[in-house]
C-alpha cells in the first residue's frame, strides 16, 4: 500500500494513542457503568424488573451486530472522519439517555449508544493499527491499549458505584459527554487525514446484511437464554437463524467482488488463534465482573464504591502485566507462548475464586485472586489483539480490529448467559437438597452459585489454554500465505494515498 506514516505523525503519535484510548476506554466502561446505575435508574423511571435487562441488552444488541459494518466504514470512508462521527454520536446517544423522562427513550439512547460505540471501537484500533508501524513501538501502544481493554469493565464497576452514589444515576451517562468532547478535541488535531485516490470502494452490502444479522441473533439468543432460560423457543430460534446466516455470509464471503471480511483474514493461523483467545477471555472476564460483583453486593454488603474499589488492584496488575509483556516478553517468546501462559494463570486465578464463602475477608481470600486474574488478563488481551491486526493490509485494517471487538463481545455474551444458568442451576440444586429453607441456606446457595460459575470460568481458560497453544505459530514462521491472499483480495480497490494533514 501507498500509505505512509508522516513526520507530523511521528512527533504526535504518542497523543493519538491517548485519543484512542479515551475512547475505547468510553466504549468499554459503558459496558459495565450503567449496572451500577439500574436499580435508581428504575426507582426514578418506574420500570419493571424483567424490562430492566432491556437497558443492558438494547446496548449489547446494536454494539455487537453493527461491529463489522463499523470497522468497515472506516476503511471506507476514512478513519479519522469515521471516529470523529462516532465520537460525536456517542456523545449526543449519552445525553439523550441520561435527560430520558421515561424508559423507552432510554432503551432508544442505549440502542444508539451501542450503534455509535460499533463505529467507534473498531475504528480506534484501526487507527492505532496504522499509526504504530515501528515493532517495538507497536507493542508498546498495544499493551496501553489491551490494559485499557481489560480493565474497562472494572473502571465502569469503580466510576458507576461513585457517580451513583456521589450524584446521581444519569450521570452515568452524563459522563461520556465529557470525555468525548476531550477525545473529538485530541481527534481532530492528533489523528491523521487520509487522502484517498481513484473510486472508492463499495461496500458489500448482502454481506453486511447477513453477518449483522447473524450477529444480532447470536447476541440477542445468549441474552434471552439469560432471562428466559434454556428452554425458551426464541433462545433456540434466535441462535438457529444466527447459524444460518453465519453459513450464508461465509458463503458470499467466498464470491463476493467487495468482500466485507475477506475470508483469509480470519483463516490465518495467528489471528484465528488471537479472535479465539479474545473470544474466550471475554467470556472469563464478563463473568468474573458479574459474579464477583454480586458476591460483594449481596453476600458480604459492600457499597458500589466499595465493589468498585475492591477492583482497582485487579485493574494495577493487568496494566503491570500488559506492560511487561508488550514490552519484554512477547517480542522475546512470542503469543504461543505468552497467551496460553495468560489461560494458566487466569485458571489458577477462578480456582481460588471457588474457595470464597461467607467468613471470607477481602485480605488475602478477596484481593489475590482478583489480582492473579488481573495479570492473567493482562497477558492475554494486548499479546492476542496486537496480533489479530498483524500483517493485515492496511485497506482492511477496520474491519480486521472489528473482529477483536467482535470476539470479545460475542464470548461476553456467551460466557453471562451460559454462567448464569450454570449458577440459577446450582442454586437450585443446593436449595432442594436443604430442606428447611432458611435464610442462611439461602445465603448458602448463593455462594454454591457463584463457586459454580467460577469453577466453569477457570474451565473456559484451561480450554483457552489448550487451544492458543496448538493454533498460534511458533515464533519466526511468519504470518503464512494468508497474507498474499488478502493483498489479492484487495488488489482491485485503490490505495490510500500518504497522510497529508493533521
Amino acid at each position: 500500500m501507498s500509505e505512509t506514516t508522516p513526520p507530523a505523525a511521528d512527533n504526535r503519535r504518542w497523543l493519538t494513542l491517548i485519543v484512542v484510548g479515551l475512547a475505547q476506554l468510553m466504549v468499554v466502561l459503558d459496558a459495565t457503568v450503567v449496572n451500577i446505575a439500574l436499580p435508581s435508574a428504575q426507582t426514578d423511571l418506574g420500570f419493571s424488573d424483567g424490562s430492566r435487562q432491556w437497558i443492558i441488552t438494547a446496548y449489547s444488541l446494536a454494539f455487537g451486530s453493527l461491529l463489522l459494518l463499523g470497522g468497515r466504514l472506516s476503511d471506507l470512508i476514512g478513519r479519522k472522519r469515521t471516529f470523529i462521527i462516532g465520537l460525536i454520536g456517542f456523545a449526543i446517544a449519552s445525553a439523550l439517555g441520561g435527560a430520558a423522562g421515561s424508559f423507552e427513550l432510554l432503551v432508544a439512547a442505549r440502542a444508539l449508544q451501542g450503534a455509535f460505540g460499533a463505529l467507534l471501537a473498531p475504528t480506534a484500533l484501526a487507527v492505532l493499527t496504522t499509526t504504530f508501524v515501528i515493532p517495538k513501538e507497536r507493542a508498546r501502544a498495544f499493551g496501553v491499549f489491551g490494559a485499557i481493554a481489560g480493565a474497562g469493565g472494572a473502571v465502569g464497576l469503580l466510576l458507576g458505584g461513585f457517580l451513583t452514589e456521589a450524584l446521581d444515576w444519569r450521570w452515568n451517562l452524563y459522563i461520556n459527554v465529557f470525555i468525548a468532547a476531550i477525545a473529538l478535541v485530541g481527534a481532530m488535531i492528533f489523528v491523521p487525514t487520509v487522502a484517498r485516490s481513484g473510486p472508492r470502494p463499495k461496500l458489500d452490502i448482502p454481506g453486511t446484511i447477513l453477518v449483522s444479522g447473524a450477529l444480532f441473533g447470536l447476541v440477542y439468543g445468549f441474552s434471552n437464554a439469560e432471562t428466559d432460560g434454556w428452554d425458551s423457543s426464541l433462545t433456540w430460534g434466535m441462535l438457529a437463524g444466527a447459524v444460518v446466516l453465519l453459513v450464508g455470509f461465509v458463503l458470499w464471503q467466498r464470491r463476493a467482488a467487495h468482500p466485507l471480511l475477506p475470508l483469509s483474514i480470519i483463516l490465518d493461523r495467528n489471528r484465528g488463534a488471537a479472535y479465539s483467545s479474545v473470544l474466550i477471555a471475554g467470556a472469563g472476564m464478563f463473568g468474573i465482573f458479574l459474579f464477583v460483583t454480586y458476591y460483594l453486593q449481596a453476600s458480604l454488603g459492600y457499597s458500589p464504591i466499595q465493589t468498585g474499589l475492591s477492583f482497582l488492584p485487579m485493574i494495577a496488575m493487568l496494566v503491570l502485566a500488559a506492560q511487561l509483556g508488550t514490552n519484554f516478553l512477547v517480542p522475546r517468546f512470542g503469543p504461543k507462548i505468552m497467551v496460553p501462559s495468560g489461560m494458566v494463570i487466569a485458571v489458577i486465578g477462578m480456582l481460588l475464586l471457588t474457595r470464597l464463602d461467607l467468613d471470607s475477608s477481602y485480605v488475602p481470600n478477596i484481593l489475590f485472586p482478583l489480582m492473579i486474574v488481573g495479570f492473567a488478563m493482562g497477558t492475554i488481551m494486548p499479546a492476542s489483539m496486537q496480533t489479530a491486526t498483524l500483517g493485515v493490509d492496511r485497506q482492511f485494517a477496520g474491519v480486521a480490529s472489528a473482529m477483536v471487538n467482535t470476539s470479545q463481545q460475542v464470548g461476553g455474551s456467551i460466557g453471562t448467559a451460559l454462567l448464569n444458568t450454570l449458577a440459577a442451576t446450582a442454586a437450585t440444586d443446593y436449595l432442594a437438597s436443604h430442606s428447611p429453607v432458611t435464610e442462611a441456606i439461602g445465603a448458602q446457595a448463593a455462594i454454591a452459585s457463584y463457586s459454580t460459575a467460577y469453577l466453569w470460568g477457570a474451565g473456559f481458560f484451561a480450554f483457552g489454554a489448550v487451544l492458543s497453544a496448538l493454533l498460534f505459530r511458533r515464533r519466526g514462521q511468519g504470518l503464512s500465505l494468508a497474507n498474499a491472499h488478502l493483498s489479492a483480495a484487495g488488489a482491485g480497490a485503490p490505495s490510500p494515498e500518504p497522510v497529508v494533514a493533521h
